[in-house]
């Protein structure tokens, strides 16, 4: 089937509004790597190409095209919305969710009908962006939206429309420079803006020059592009570009807005009460969602590090990245110093959503683990939010090397790795991907190992090699306090627990060669387990050298003190560091708990 301008469109059907929406995607996809250079605005965090190809990318992955125009438009609008990342990526779903609100129920649309609801539009996005601006995104879909609105009696065919509307998109794109100073500054044109012409440029390309079979099989190659050296540099007034999906929303939109404006800036609210998709920039989304699991069913969230985005893209320190799971117990001023990129792994309380020591602290944990009837469910980092950073880092890095919670505990090496393979396929660069057989402090005194060796000026294909001998290295021994968690939590049966709690039974849990969870030892007290931990830490040490350690603790500072008086005067060394131990291993040793991680030389 060739799809070409020798024959007029008078009328647009289902399969041909997928297929000129993939051949958009696909223009999209393939140049990412130019938009992240170019994102200055709203912050200059590197990954506007990156979030506008998640968006989109979803609707290839997961749709198939229906004869009718308005299914699968509203199809299109929903999975687009559902998967939208960034704030470029919400504001093109909240268009596309604008474009299928105000279709009616068309198995067909002509030019006229099409230019009417296109013009429609428009006000959802501007209404969604708390603050709109313009010289972005914005202005270029309302210019595009506003030719074919103002021309579609003089036009009919859709093929002419999207052909000759391209010089009105690249006359909006280039007068991006003037409208922003920020962009005037970095001699760029607006990364989000851009994005959109790509995906015009996309379906002109196909009207003109592919036909069906090949838009179907061709595969998406990212270009890769230098970067662009007058992008400048701005500091990052907020961390974290935050994202949620609240489903059943009990609070109307401009309460909702209220309470997103005392948290940062960057605000945009999208869809229905049904569905409705938030995103904003702010230093605190862990306080934020302790607020918006009360307004209805936090069914997705997203929170990503814009400093840690920002550093890679101007403030890279080394050229092989290291990426590790919220399993990895370690402080954040080691995290920033190393420039170490942390996904958090899902946690479930019932039907909310949360993002281990993201959007969930320790402390705000330890408290829903006492209120909540439901017991929390952790679920491993999915492949798609692994692709989505490793495509991210591979615009900017030479390589990249990943090491994860044991795959015996969590189904997050094997996703990482999948994400892996496909990604440094496509850059034509090396990602490895470490299973550690372990977590905690373990891990995080091995990641530290990697970050201190890419330090050195190792090779990537040294420090793979070296992480072997640091694994077998590592170790971490778990006091737990109080077993009843290890038994809502599965990990020890009712029957097996009755006997262990009338017996005052407190376990000792670490890790074994294979990287699955043991009873190593127990006690009949919280006291005389943690000096039977001491007394295995000095054993395994006797004829070795403890090259770090790491103290952590499940809200009882107090056992904290404890460890690091010890193995202060047993290695005359302060811990590396003294941390709440993740969520997400609390949710299986329980409040109260206490370890200590180590690696010998």
């Amino acid at each position: 089937m060739t799809i070409t301008t020798t024959v007029p469109l008078y009328e647009m059907d289902g399969r041909r509004l997928y297929y000129t929406f993939i051949a958009g995607a696909r223009k999209v996809i393939e140049h990412q790597v130019e938009l992240n250079k170019i994102n200055v605005f709203p912050v200059n965090d590197g990954d506007t190409g990156t979030n506008l190809a998640s968006t989109i990318r979803a609707v290839i992955d997961s749709l198939h095209p229906h004869r009718s125009y308005k299914i699968t438009a509203d199809r299109i609008a929903e999975t687009t919305l559902v998967n939208a990342r960034g704030n470029s990526g919400i504001i093109f779903a909240q268009f596309l969710y604008g474009l299928s609100s105000e279709t009616a129920n068309f198995k067909t649309i002509t030019i006229a009908e099409f230019a009417l609801s296109l013009k429609n539009s428009v006000r959802y996005i501007y209404e969604a962006v708390a603050n709109p601006v313009e010289g972005t995104m914005l202005s270029v879909i309302r210019d595009w939206a506003e030719y074919i609105y103002e021309n579609r009696h003089r036009i009919t065919d859709f093929n002419e429309m999207f052909l000759s509307s391209m010089a009105v998109l690249n006359r909006s794109l280039l007068e991006t420079k003037t409208k922003l100073a920020v962009l005037a500054k970095a001699n760029v044109v607006d990364a989000g803006a851009r994005g959109f012409v790509f995906f015009v440029e996309g379906i002109t390309e196909f009207i003109t020059n592919r036909n069906l079979k090949e838009l179907i099989q061709v595969k998406a190659e990212t270009s890769l592009f230098e970067k662009i050296e007058e992008t400048i540099p701005e500091n990052v007034e907020f961390r974290f570009c935050t994202e949620a999906l609240i489903k059943n929303c009990t609070t109307d939109f401009k309460s909702l807005r209220v309470t997103l404006d005392s948290f940062g800036n960057s605000i945009v609210v999208a869809g229905s009460e049904r569905m409705r998709r938030i995103h904003i920039h702010t230093n605190t989304p862990a306080d934020l969602f302790n607020i918006l699991r009360k307004t209805g069913t936090l069914a997705f969230q997203k929170a990503e590090d814009m400093i840690r985005q920002s550093d890679v893209v101007y403030n890279r320190k080394w050229k092989i990245a290291v990426v590790t799971d919220s399993t990895c117990d370690l402080s954040q001023d080691l995290i920033d110093k190393y420039q170490i990129n942390m996904l958090p792994i899902n946690i479930n309380f019932g039907e909310n959503h949360y993002l281990d020591k993201i959007t969930i602290q320790p402390e705000q944990f330890y408290t829903l683990l006492e209120e909540n009837l439901h017991y929390p469910k952790s679920a491993q980092v999915n492949e798609k939010a692994f692709t989505n950073l490793y495509s991210h880092l591979a615009s900017h890095y030479d390589s990249v090397i990943a090491i994860h919670v044991s795959d015996k505990l969590s189904g997050t090496f094997n996703s990482s790795q999948k994400a892996a393979q496909a990604i440094s396929k496509e850059f034509n660069k090396p990602v490895s991907v470490i299973n550690s057989k372990t977590l905690s402090g373990a891990l995080g005194l091995i990641v530290l190992k990697i970050a201190e060796a890419i330090e050195a000026g190792n090779s990537h294909e040294q420090i793979v090699q070296m992480s072997e001998t640091w694994i077998n290295k590592a170790k971490v021994l778990v006091s737990v306090k109080d077993i009843k968690y290890l038994i809502r939590g599965g990990r020890l049966s009712a029957s097996k627990g009755f006997i262990a709690r009338l017996l005052n039974i407190n376990p000792i849990v670490s890790i074994d060669a294979d990287g699955k969870a043991t009873v190593f030892d127990k006690a009949f007290n919280q006291k005389a387990n943690m000096e039977k931990v001491m007394g295995h830490v000095r054993n395994m040490n006797r004829d070795k050298t403890v090259w770090n350690y790491i103290v952590l603790h499940a809200s009882n500072d107090d056992a904290a003190r404890w460890y690091t008086e010890k193995m202060e005067a047993f290695t005359n060394k302060k811990p590396v560091s003294v941390v709440n131990i993740s969520p997400v291993i609390g949710a299986n040793v329980g409040i109260g708990a206490a370890a200590i991680a180590f690696l010998t030389d």
